[in-house]
């Protein structure tokens, strides 16, 4: 498909622009939070005890936490934190999960029967309660929490691969391949692999709101993120309990949160229109 037509659509979808660009200026703040926080030293956890619990204002535009700490530094610093853990729980994922897909629909027999019934066990918990049994397990921290939302993701690229595989395998250029005597982990890299990208990429696009959801879940429960590294899920833990008195504390990383999920959300929408044929004969 040529770049023209994938970008008609993504600018004929107001949503999907709007959530473009809400994840450019996600990233943007991300990149540059040394210069845009007012107060960087707070955001990275320094106390200021003589301004606790400060309602918003123009000196603290979201008012100030239980230390004193200015909240709007800290929001913008933990955009570096969910960026981070929602990319690279996606990244482990795809490089766990398509790789194993991959190799079993391809080859079949005994080895797709291997991986796909561990695959099955993976799946038969939820993916949130089994990172949390991970994450309980191995400790807590940002890279603990990771691996555990990975190890927990990694079977539905897996699932999603495998089909991809097994239908791209029967087309005539793969057989064709197969008749030249090319080997199979050549034609599984050069043919299949290529061929079965599209939905992967859909996937990662959507579960990309979801991983920074259930990253910051777990840091609401303690296993994630520790203080006082700037994370949103970990604001809004500290904050609850000063909710009815202190409403700005919780309400604005909350809302980080929630406007984040919802651009990429939004993006992978228009993602999945882009790369279905179905979907894109509506727009062009």
């Amino acid at each position: 498909m040529r770049r023209e037509e994938m970008l008609k659509i993504l600018l004929r979808n107001r949503l999907s622009v709007l959530g473009l660009v809400i994840i450019a200026f996600l990233i943007f703040v991300a990149i540059f939070a040394p210069l845009l926080a007012p107060y960087p030293e707070q955001a990275l956890g320094e106390p200021n005890l003589q301004e606790r619990l400060q309602p918003p204002s123009w000196k603290h535009p979201f008012g100030t936490d239980h230390l004193g700490r200015d909240i709007l530094s800290r929001v913008i610093y933990g955009a570096r934190t969910s960026l981070i853990m929602g990319f690279s729980v996606v990244a482990l994922a795809v490089l766990i999960g398509v790789p194993l897909g991959l190799v079993a629909g391809y080859l079949g027999g005994k080895v797709d029967l291997i991986i796909m019934r561990i695959t099955d066990v993976f799946l038969a918990f939820p993916p949130l309660l089994l990172a949390l049994l991970i994450a309980s397990s191995i400790g807590r921290g940002m890279l603990n929490a990771i691996m555990a939302l990975a190890i927990s993701w990694w079977p539905w690229y897996t699932r999603l691969t495998r089909g991809m595989a097994i239908s791209v395998k029967e087309r005539p250029y793969v057989e064709a391949s197969k008749a030249m005597g090319i080997s199979d982990w050549k034609i599984m890299i050069r043919h299949v692999l290529p061929n079965s990208l599209s939905p992967i990429i859909v996937q990662g696009t959507m579960d990309m709101g979801s991983a920074i959801l259930e990253a910051a879940a777990l840091s609401f429960l303690g296993l994630g993120v520790q203080p006082p590294t700037p994370d949103w899920g970990l604001m809004v833990s500290e904050g609850k309990d000063y909710f009815l008195n202190y409403w700005w504390y919780p309400v604005f990383p909350g809302l980080a949160i929630f406007i984040t999920v919802l651009a990429f959300n939004l993006l992978g929408d228009a993602v999945r229109e882009v790369m279905d044929p179905r979907l894109r004969r509506r727009f062009l």
